[in-house]
């Protein structure tokens, strides 16, 4: 842990020996990415609900999503940026320390101006919150909390398919996209308002539904099984995958050669 956390000061160090295009960058972050937000807003401005669920239900789900990715791509950068990582070689050398591989690649890129999405997707959790008309109890409590951290765990998960995946064609954009971006998108509203097959889908395969849209019917009171509270821990199971596959590939890697 004490390797990550130098890596996490001297990434902070880089970045700042710039300050002013650090802050430009951080504020224009925050503010192009509230389009999605506003998205949302002009399609409720047409509309009541989705399928039942209101403007405030939709924005906790997007907000608990954003969090998760943005979060990621702070801190676990790396890892959705392992493609360039094998294409330049620089995988070959972090192989030579005798350090754990995994934090290196998170160590690798941390991008501090995406904090700026962090700090936006908790701002409109605050605002969906207090539009909400919720009962709260600890066990809610305990189940948007939870919700929060499968989100950052499912994200992890995908950007390590990701990059286990780059061992196999060297550059994986699209599947990355496709499983990240493609995947955000879709759970930024509750599954529940797409086909049955999108719901086997982001419930199964890749479970968003785990994290955005169970728990998210107990909280809103619409379901009263408490195993819903519980439904991001298995996101855990997810990672642990990823992590295995990804290993997987590192015993068969043999270098991209020059």
């Amino acid at each position: 842990m004490s390797l990550y956390l130098k890596y996490l000061s001297m990434h902070l160090k880089s970045e700042l020996q710039y300050k002013m295009s650090f802050i430009l960058s951080f504020i224009s972050q925050f503010f192009t990415f509230f389009g999605y937000y506003f998205t949302i807003l002009c399609l409720f401005n047409k509309f009541s609900n989705i399928k039942g669920f209101t403007v405030y239900e939709v924005l906790l789900t997007f907000s608990i999503v954003t969090f998760g990715c943005s979060f990621c791509e702070v801190f676990f950068r790396g890892m959705d940026q392992f493609d360039k990582l094998i294409v330049e070689g620089n995988f070959d050398r972090l192989l030579l320390r005798p350090r754990n591989i995994i934090l290196q690649v998170f160590g690798e890129e941390i991008n501090y101006v995406k904090l700026s999405r962090v700090l936006q997707s908790l701002v409109i959790l605050v605002i969906a919150l207090l539009n909400l008309n919720v009962e709260w109890n600890i066990y809610k409590v305990l189940t948007l909390l939870l919700m929060m951290l499968g989100s950052i765990t499912l994200f992890l998960s995908l950007f390590t398919i990701a990059a286990t995946y780059c061992f196999i064609t060297v550059k994986g954009l699209e599947i990355r996209h496709v499983l990240t971006d493609g995947g955000k998108h879709l759970a930024q509203y509750p599954i529940g308002i797409f086909r049955k097959g999108f719901v086997l889908v982001l419930t199964y395969i890749v479970p968003f539904g785990f994290v955005n849209y169970y728990p998210l019917l107990y909280i809103l009171g619409r379901v009263e099984k408490k195993v819903y509270i519980f439904s991001p821990i298995t996101t855990i199971l997810y990672l642990i995958v990823s992590l295995l596959l990804f290993y997987k590939g590192v015993k068969k890697y043999s270098s991209v050669g020059s």
